[in-house]
């Protein structure tokens, strides 16, 4: 039934993000896939498992008006392609998964191994049993992949070159045998489970206090570690490695000493009892998902010397309650700050450029925020469920406000938008019941499906001549609005755009409207007068139902009028 159609209402859901630094974004160039970062215009080659023949894989790509860089071979990127003979990679790869060339004809011809190794332009992707119990990874080697030697049973003991800026994820993973890598300064990040199974994770005197430590990085730790961990060793610790205290959930509190320069990715994931974390000030990143769901932290301060803060660093800290955000970070990515209930006061760097989906969605107690003259873009559900944020300027380098930008702030009761600003997306102002007055600029197009739903308070609202759209539900329980001008430009107005105005009285349509859809006016039933058009060749069902003080209009016959359309009028 139309009815059940119209009085739904738009709820906030929680979000689903994965640790992939990339956005999902999947695009074409030159026959093979990629995925594609916006936010730092970087370009993994995804799936292609119809790859045959040679191919050269280019350093930048092109889509749209956006050029990209392609900086990693992803996971089962080429996997099972038989007749990949041949494989060209640009200078630019900073990550390859030994995955994606599992079952390539690359991998599978004996002439490409040396020595128990696969080389692929000066990159280690995997070993065999032939490599030699004690191997030093030649210099010049640039890079070698996640899962180069992952179940190699023959290695025990690896030397890296101080060529390679990184050990990837599962690099030494299962390599029963492994009893020593030496580590060179060079390297920068370890990556997530890079030791998990080998010999040097099952020896137990490599362990001290819950930590397995090698050389001056700390790789891992386990039960014993204390609830309050402070970093003790001969040798200063100067990395730690991805998830290195991932689940931990005895530990309440940690000194980061002033060696580290970075908390990489997942580092304190779900520590569930984790309160604080003394973070020095030569930390200058911290990675996604940092402390994704750390209920219990209430102090984790960054210095002002950070430069990055990853995709939902502190997702669910809903007890954190300050944090101070440095000028030079210039993007603030996807749920940095998702949930964080308590934080109440937050000064935006004086430099930022974008602000991605749901950064400070349900942080509840927010009470005002400026938004800086350098913004340009605000994802979906940036601020949605922001309950106490009052007032908001949008500034003029945003081009539109998107899907849910501000569903659910109950108290948001001004918010000033820009010249320039050409629409106002789903749901962007629903459930804002406290908003008073709206000034659409000139610019706007489009108003979006339920974008002012349930804003109760509103009682006028100019809709000025550009308009070309006023979706679905636009104003649904609108309960204030007392009269409303269709804009000149508008020629369909969609169904339920007004329904439930409940005190609205007045409706003038323009000269140029032909179709009205259903239940566009559904129960406005204070609605008396409807300056008629004679363009008007469709009146949805239900487009006037229950509108009791309106008189049936007298309209020409060839206007098509739907079932119930002026059911309960006078």
């Amino acid at each position: 039934m139309m009815r059940a159609v119209l009085v739904c209402v738009s709820i906030l859901s929680p979000f689903t993000f994965h640790l992939s630094p990339l956005q999902a974004q999947d695009v074409q160039f030159q026959d093979i896939h990629y995925t594609v970062d916006e936010n730092h215009l970087t370009a993994e080659v995804a799936s292609n498992p119809k790859a045959s023949g040679e191919l050269l894989i280019p350093e930048k790509i092109v889509v749209g008006q956006n050029t990209y860089t392609v900086i990693a071979i992803g996971d089962k990127a080429f996997k099972g392609c038989k007749n990949l003979t041949t494989i060209v990679l640009p200078p630019s790869i900073e990550r390859v998964y030994r995955s994606a060339f599992d079952g390539t004809g690359i991998m599978l011809k004996k002439e490409n191994w040396v020595d128990g190794c696969l080389w692929i332009d000066s990159i280690l992707i995997a070993t065999d049993k032939n490599i030699k119990p004690r191997f030093v990874v030649p210099e010049g080697t640039r890079l070698i992949a996640a899962g180069a030697f992952q179940g190699n049973k023959t290695i025990q003991r690896v030397e890296l070159p101080t060529c390679i800026a990184r050990i990837d994820h599962e690099t030494f993973r299962d390599c029963k045998n492994l009893q020593k890598v030496v580590i060179p300064q060079t390297i920068t990040s370890i990556g997530e489970d890079a030791f998990t199974g080998s010999g040097i994770y099952a020896n137990e005197k490599k362990w001290k206090k819950g930590a397995l430590i090698l050389e001056d990085c700390l790789i891992a730790t386990n039960n014993d570690l204390p609830a309050k961990y402070i970093f003790k060793n001969k040798i200063p610790i100067r990395l730690i490695a991805e998830r290195a205290f991932a689940g931990q959930k005895n530990l309440k509190s940690v000194t980061i000493p002033s060696t580290v320069t970075a908390i990489p990715t997942a580092a304190f994931y779900n520590c569930e009892n984790l309160t604080d974390v003394i973070i020095p000030s030569t930390v200058t990143s911290v990675g996604n998902f940092a402390f994704y769901n750390c209920p219990l932290l209430k102090n984790a301060l960054l210095s002002t010397n950070v430069e990055q803060i990853g995709a939902g660093a502190f997702y669910g800290c809903i007890n954190l309650k300050e944090q101070v955000l440095s000028d030079k970070i210039e993007i603030l990515e996807r749920a940095t700050f998702f949930t964080c209930r308590a934080l109440k006061e937050l000064r935006l760097p004086a430099h930022l450029r974008r602000l991605d989906a749901g950064a400070f969605a349900g942080c509840n107690n927010i009470e005002a925020i400026d938004l800086p003259s350098t913004l340009t873009f605000i994802g979906e559900q940036a601020f949605a469920g922001c309950a106490t944020l009052r007032k908001v300027v949008i500034p003029v380098g945003v081009a539109s406000l998107p899907k849910q930008a501000f569903q659910g702030c109950t108290r948001l009761y001004r918010i000033d938008l820009p010249d320039g600003l050409y629409a106002i997306g789903d749901e962007a102002l629903d459930g804002c019941i406290a908003l008073e007055k709206i000034n659409i600029p000139k610019s706007t197009f489009r108003i979006g499906v339920r974008a002012f739903h349930n804003c109760q308070q509103i009682r006028d609202i100019y809709l000025v001549d550009h308009i070309h759209m006023i979706e679905e539900g636009a104003f649904l329980e609108c309960k204030m609005l007392e009269e409303v001008k269709l804009p000149e430009s508008l020629r369909l107005l969609q169904r339920g755009a007004f329904s439930q105005c409940i005190n609205l009285q007045k409706v003038i349509l323009n000269e140029r409207l032909k179709t009205i859809e259903d239940g566009a006016f559904y129960g406005c039933r204070s609605l008396r007068e409807v300056q008629w058009n004679d363009s008007l060749k469709t009146i949805g069902a239900e487009a006037f139902m229950d509108c009791r003080y309106l008189r049936t209009p007298v309209l020409a016959p060839e206007v098509e009028i739907g079932k119930n359309a002026f059911k309960g009028c006078k």
